[in-house]
């Protein structure tokens, strides 16, 4: 276990290298230094003067790759690609195009608020979500799981935006059990997060029921289920004990996902509910066209994604006793 552990930490050094290459080929190759200069003053007020300014402030007067010009080894540093992509490796995020403030003191700050929202949305819709497809899947061929089915399929159809105005509405607006948007630290944010933890729980609950309901219904088939029902073991721990057991392998492999979600934060939620975590900061990022931030966002959803990764094949080992790594 501990010689795979490290061989797969020791394959993150080139898939990063790799990643970090391509997000900078993407940012800066497609959208130049010039580009972003011009976009961000206005395309018909700036000037090449104010273009200079701004690239200079910014880092972005110099080569990309490589710099002649320079002495010794700051031929090599003194490049964009230095300065803007390989610091990521090390997190070094560097500024932010727009305020010139630093990225890494802005991300520590929201990373807080992003999993306040997403830890107890990701614990409890595991929770509700395995529970209720196991009822679901014990029920098989009842009324029970045709209208579960329908549910599913209707929660499934409609957008979480339907969800999160909605919530909005009922629940803040005219019932006024929570406020309408909002975050304060310490025990006030409950009042504030209740109403996004719920819609975040149900707007994910078809699409996860479905799943899990699927990988149950084939393990209650096979002949070990028939075989401790015979033994007259109770359903109950027939269900949550040995199904569940033989069933987690495929459900592990959505924990990367759910994981990145957990440091990312969500989008709308965190948007619409004025939250300050790291979902929100990436959206104003990219309406305020902030190409520095994007782009730290960018490496570090790929970073935690193979995180989640290499977490997902040790946890193989944990419930799957038939797998070894050598």
């Amino acid at each position: 276990m501990a010689r795979y552990f490290l061989r797969r930490i020791l394959y993150f050094i080139p898939t990063l290298l790799g990643v970090n290459l391509f997000v900078f080929l993407l940012f800066f190759l497609v959208n130049t230094p010039d580009d972003m200069a011009k976009q961000a003053l206005g395309e018909k007020a700036s000037t090449p003067e104010q273009v200079l300014r701004w690239k200079a402030a910014r880092g972005y007067d110099v080569p990309y790759f490589w710099n002649a010009q320079a002495p010794g080894i700051q031929r090599v540093t003194k490049t964009i690609f230095w300065q803007k992509s390989l610091r990521l490796l090390w997190g070094d995020f560097g500024a932010s195009d727009m305020s010139l403030e630093p990225i890494g003191a802005e991300l520590r700050r929201r990373i807080g608020p992003s999993l306040c929202l997403c830890v107890p949305i990701f614990l409890t819709s595991l929770f509700v979500n395995i529970v209720v497809a196991m009822l679901v899947a014990s029920r098989h061929g009842t009324r029970l799981e045709t209208c579960a089915q329908f549910l599913c399929v209707t929660t499934m159809s409609i957008s979480a935006l339907i969800y999160i105005i909605a919530g909005q509405f009922v629940f803040a607006k005219e019932l006024k059990l929570v406020p309408v948007s909002g975050f304060l630290p310490g025990w006030d944010m409950l009042r504030f997060l209740a109403l996004p933890v719920a819609i975040g729980v149900v707007g994910g609950l078809g699409s996860s029921v479905r799943f899990y309901q699927t990988l149950f219904l084939e393990e209650i088939g096979k002949d070990y289920v028939r075989t401790a029902r015979a033994k007259g073991l109770p359903e109950t721990r027939i269900l949550f004990l040995h199904v569940l057991k033989n069933a987690m392998i495929p459900i592990l492999t959505t924990v990367p996902v759910q994981m990145l979600m957990l440091i990312m934060g969500s989008l709308l939620l965190e948007n619409f509910f004025s939250i300050p975590g790291m979902g929100g900061y990436t959206i104003s990022a990219i309406a305020a066209q902030d190409f520095a931030v994007v782009r730290a966002m960018v490496f570090l959803s790929s970073v935690l994604y193979m995180v989640g990764l290499l977490l997902t094949d040790l946890c193989y080992a944990l419930v799957d006793p038939r797998v070894r790594f050598s």
